[in-house]
């Protein structure tokens, strides 16, 4: 049998080559990344200070913050079917169904899955695919013939996806030949063009991210998004570095964020953000006051670094950045939070059909950073979506952000979360979010106990949890990031009956099934809890009603991979 190189190995691989080869493209994106690992590193020696014993290290650092969060627009369905069969080279499946076609007023023509593995993934790549019937039948017929011109896969990638399925695996070789086709041709900016009366025509009705996807002899990355461990923190850095912001106003906002990171950076926020470090020795920790004046230095010393020429983002073209963070307050640790800078304005040359060509430029590639916390249950994504709602009302009262005082808008968003718990044992208790339990040695080794309440249990001591970390994607968080980046919010179908999308129809192009990423959250949670109330010994007191419930969630969805 032929040694097949381990996929996930080949995944990180392949992330670390997208993210040189994305950096090459595009200096800002690695600009943006060591203003972040400055950011980063700031938060770990704060941290290192509160909880005594505990040491980041620089290589830590960059395993945390290096996980990529990746997107990629596709125009064909073949090249869709391709492009899942190359992920699964790299042990990423689909998982969610996402419709942007259907998120009212910021509906975009595409549909989508996000790409990764199901435990614990490090990387993802939001993939969507042009659905060219969204439009009339003139325009649906333009853009496909534009895009059945060009072959973005080669034939020796073709061979390779071939190899993998046929013998199950590939070598190291042939995982290294993949990786440089993928950063050679299918992920790369060429700013080859053509179509040019289509794509001014397409931008001029408001599609722009169709006019991304379909003029281009070749599909590329949009963004590569790394993780921050506080995005205020980071978001004042940026705009401090690009020179939106003095000092003074940095100092204010990095102070203002230090301290909100305090106030929840207990033992579950190191166990979310920090995967190499286990429950045990996070308790082992000791925890220890951090003086205001400690964290006023801190910012201080990162406003040093910040200034020195190299991070002088000022110097290099750029759109300014996001005036606002998609997603919850800052002191609600669910789902994630995303900002970005803007999308840069890059030159592109389209060749017409009689050889013409035309330079011109382009904008949609953006710099887009994440910080993730919580997934939740569909109690918690209903309390989100209300909160969200509020605070949407809050925004559109103050839609120029020039005129927008900073502390009152913060304060009206913390206001808008305020129906949200703010700890993991309280989100808990509420059944708001997903958890993985385990039994301790306490438990195990007491007598006979008389709960079966597992947050009764937790207190106790008899057993312990760690919150499940939200691996998916937020479609109108998204659509805010396309609005910004584009200058302009969704757009309506123009075809004579506007079209509906499926699971079931994505499913069919790439021939597989998508994973349901929340049932697969609660599935881990339940077959937690049962082999706790199993190795506690508690497993028959539960009340029949829910033990059904909990085996039911606990067969729904496949976990492993």
């Amino acid at each position: 049998m032929p040694q097949h190189a381990d996929p996930i190995k080949m995944q990180h691989r392949l992330f670390a080559e997208l993210s040189a080869m994305f950096g090459r493209e595009v200096p800002l994106y690695d600009k943006a990344l060591a203003v972040n690992a400055a950011c980063n590193r700031a938060v770990c020696d704060i941290l290192s200070g509160r909880h005594p014993g505990l040491t980041i290290t620089d290589e830590q650092i960059e395993k945390t913050s290096g996980e990529r969060h990746g997107a990629i627009r596709i125009g064909r369905a073949d090249e869709y079917r391709l492009i899942a069969r190359f992920f699964a080279c790299f042990g990423m499946l689909p998982h969610n169904f996402y419709d942007m076609t259907a998120i009212g007023a910021k509906s975009q023509p595409v549909i989508a899955t996000a790409f990764r593995s199901t435990c614990r993934p490090e990387h993802r790549v939001f993939t969507s695919l042009l659905v060219t019937d969204y439009f009339d039948d003139t325009t649906k017929e333009r853009i496909e013939a534009l895009l059945a011109t060009r072959k973005v896969f080669s034939d020796e990638a073709i061979a390779l996806l071939d190899k993998n399925e046929r013998e199950g695996g590939l070598s190291e070789a042939d995982a290294e030949a993949l990786i440089r086709e993928a950063t050679g041709r299918i992920f790369k900016w060429t700013g080859q063009a053509a179509g040019h009366a289509l794509y001014t025509e397409l931008c001029d009705a408001g599609f722009k991210i169709a006019a991304d996807i379909a003029c281009f002899k070749a599909h590329h990355l949009n963004h590569l998004t790394p993780n921050t461990l506080c995005m205020d923190l980071y978001t004042a850095a940026m705009k401090f570095c690009m020179g939106a912001s003095d000092r003074e106003t940095f100092l204010r906002r990095a102070g203002r964020a230090l301290r909100g990171m305090m106030a929840i950076s207990g033992p579950d926020w190191l166990q979310l953000h920090f995967k190499h470090l286990s429950r045990d020795e996070i308790e082992r920790f000791g925890e220890a006051s951090i003086t205001d004046a400690e964290l006023d230095q801190s910012a201080k010393t990162l406003a040093d670094r910040l200034s020195r020429p190299d991070l002088d983002l000022s110097k290099l073209p750029h759109a300014g950045f996001k005036d606002f963070t998609e997603g919850p307050a800052s002191d609600t640790p669910v789902l994630l939070r995303q900002d970005a800078y803007k999308a840069l304005t890059e030159p592109v040359t389209f060749t017409e059909d009689d050889g013409t060509e035309i330079k011109t430029e382009h904008t949609a590639r953006f710099g887009e950073i994440e910080q993730r916390f919580y997934a939740t249950t569909p109690a918690g994504r209903a309390l989100y979506d209300q909160c969200l709602a509020a605070f949407e009302e809050v925004r559109a009262a103050q839609p120029d952000p020039s005129k927008r005082d900073e502390e009152a808008f913060l304060s009206k968003q913390a206001e808008a979360f305020a129906p949200f718990p703010k700890t993991l044992d309280a989100l808990l208790e509420r059944g708001l979010v997903y958890a993985i339990y385990e039994p301790t040695e306490k438990g195990l080794s007491s007598g006979p106990i008389d709960t079966t309440d597992m947050q009764e249990l937790v207190r106790r001591g008899f057993a312990r949890r760690e919150g499940q970390r939200y691996e998916d994607f937020l479609p109108v968080s998204a659509a805010g990031i396309f609005a910004s980046n584009l200058n302009q919010y969704g757009t309506a179908s123009t075809a004579a009956k506007r079209p509906e999308y499926s699971a079931a129809q994505l499913e069919s192009i790439m021939a597989r099934p998508i994973v349901d990423a929340d049932r697969v959250y609660a599935a881990t949670d339940a077959r937690s809890r049962l082999e706790t109330y199993e190795q506690l010994g508690l497993l028959d007191k539960l009340e029949n009603a829910e033990r059904e419930r909990l085996e039911r969630d606990a067969g729904a969805a496949r976990v492993e991979g």
